[in-house]
């Protein structure tokens, strides 16, 4: 078992070292060129995702699909994992995390959009899509779609179910010494409630839960900034300095080199915000939207709310810390959160726990939508209900056991599942481009869209479905 890990440790390094990190950035970057820069329409995305469409196309809101999205992208990477950059790249990783979320929001602008563009309606009036229907009715790939769906269902057992449920019995037990079996056993009841009744009371729950969790987090962090008032200049400086000049060791932060900085931002900010992996556009695809564009503009908001609002605040609130209690190490990402938060009197460490559980718990939700879509692709509806069941029952063994491998071989998936969506990116950016052109740029965002198709006319060698139909 021990060279199993070790074997899936060192693939998950070399998956998300280097090459991988200027895949996506580089599509971050080129898609955003491409587009025009459509983060300038940010504003008018955030006034379209509290905006009900009515009467177009669609299983939830589109607000109940960015909910969804936030609940599965929101998680422990947005506290720990930005504790974690800065405390292994310096506080110069916290700007390079900040400029992957403003790249970022142009791939997830273009993974909502082809989301609805390719998406196809059931026999019962359901809307499917994502990156494995652009694959296949797109580019007629439909090997690579298959790929695509298997990453995803096996990934969402480890980063969506097991390991967030072992998060929420890790944090149960040390904060309030509940044994994980009664964690483990009230989550997989809380989720069974949930993810029984499909996408449209996960999307409600997610609706409810997500924009308070958020609120409060941002609320305490907002606080700790308060306190550390005197040192967030500072803090600003520092972070701004060190993302582009080495960084010696001292007051509390460890020496860093520029490419050091910007590797652990980079790679933090791509995993937390998911844009780029193919993720949200399966939930993306059964928002009621009128046309593409819109559905893609309130996606693009997901990557700004992540990683721009909460990675940001995250960051800022670690590094001034470090500066007000230079005493306190910087080498655990886990400690420095917890140190942070410590500075709220009474209610810090209850307000992490807060924090950490219920990001935790939303992300299972938001991943269990994604996992049976992908078995739906693959083999039918009827294996949707098996895969909850099971789904459900990895998320108790999650909260018992220790999950090491898990988390190596979820980093492979994820991975893994980028590849296939960065292909269908590239190759259709031609198809984003004309739409963005068409309902954007030509002020024609109330334009509707009727082209979704039946999923039994999906893409296929005899009916050689155009992408025009």
């Amino acid at each position: 078992m021990d060279a199993f890990n070790s074997f899936f440790k060192e693939l998950s390094s070399i998956l998300w070292g280097w090459p991988m990190v200027i895949l996506l950035l580089g599509t971050h970057l080129f898609l955003t060129f491409r587009l025009r820069v459509p983060q300038r329409k940010l504003f008018t995305a955030i006034r379209l995702s509290v905006k009900k469409d009515k009467g177009a196309n669609g299983d939830v809101s589109q607000f109940g699909a960015l909910a969804t999205a936030l609940a599965a992208t929101i998680g422990t990477g947005n506290i720990i994992g930005v504790a974690t950059a800065v405390a292994l790249g310096g506080p110069g990783a916290v700007l390079w995390c900040w400029l992957t979320g403003v790249f970022g929001m142009a791939t997830k602008y273009a993974e909502g959009l082809l989301a609805i563009k390719y998406r196809v309606k059931t026999p019962d009036g359901k809307m499917l899509g994502g990156p494995m229907y652009a694959l296949e009715r797109g580019l007629g790939l439909k090997w690579l779609a298959m790929l695509f769906a298997i990453f995803t269902a096996i990934a969402a057992f480890g980063i969506g179910s097991s390991v967030q449920a072992n998060a929420i019995a890790t944090i149960g037990y040390e904060t309030y010494g509940i044994s994980p079996y009664i964690v483990g056993g009230v989550v997989c009841a809380l989720v069974a409630a949930v993810v029984l009744g499909g996408v449209k009371s996960i999307a409600r729950v997610c609706g409810f839960l997500v924009p308070f969790m958020a609120l409060f987090y941002v609320l305490g962090c907002v606080y700790i900034l308060y306190l550390n008032s005197e040192h967030l200049w500072p803090a600003l400086k520092l972070i701004g300095e060190s993302a582009f000049t080495p960084q010696a060791a001292g007051g509390g932060f460890v020496g860093t080199t520029v490419i050091i900085a910007a590797r652990y931002g980079i790679s933090r900010g791509l995993f937390s915000n998911e844009s780029g992996l193919g993720s949200a556009p399966i939930v993306a695809a059964a928002a009621q939207t009128r046309n593409p564009v819109r559905q893609a503009l309130v996606s693009a908001t997901g990557t700004f709310w992540d990683t721009v609002v909460i990675c940001a605040l995250t960051g800022l609130v670690v590094v001034s810390s470090i500066i007000a209690y230079p005493d306190i190490s910087s080498t655990d990402g886990a400690a420095l959160t917890k140190m942070a938060f410590s500075k709220i009197p009474h209610v810090g460490s209850h307000l992490l726990a807060f924090g950490l559980l219920t990001f935790a718990f939303t992300t299972i939700l938001g991943w269990c939508y994604y996992g049976e879509r992908a078995i739906e692709y693959l083999r039918g509806k009827r294996w949707t209900y098996p895969y909850r069941v099971v789904y459900i029952g990895v998320a108790f063994a999650g909260s018992v056991a220790h999950i090491d491998i898990v988390w190596n071989i979820s980093d492979c998936t994820n991975a893994l599942m980028a590849l296939p969506n960065i292909v269908a990116l590239l190759l259709l950016s031609g198809v984003v481009a004309r739409e963005t052109k068409k309902y954007l740029w030509s002020n024609q965002l109330d334009m509707h869209m009727d082209d979704v198709v039946p999923e039994r006319l999906r893409f296929s060698k005899k009916n050689q479905l155009t992408k025009e139909k």
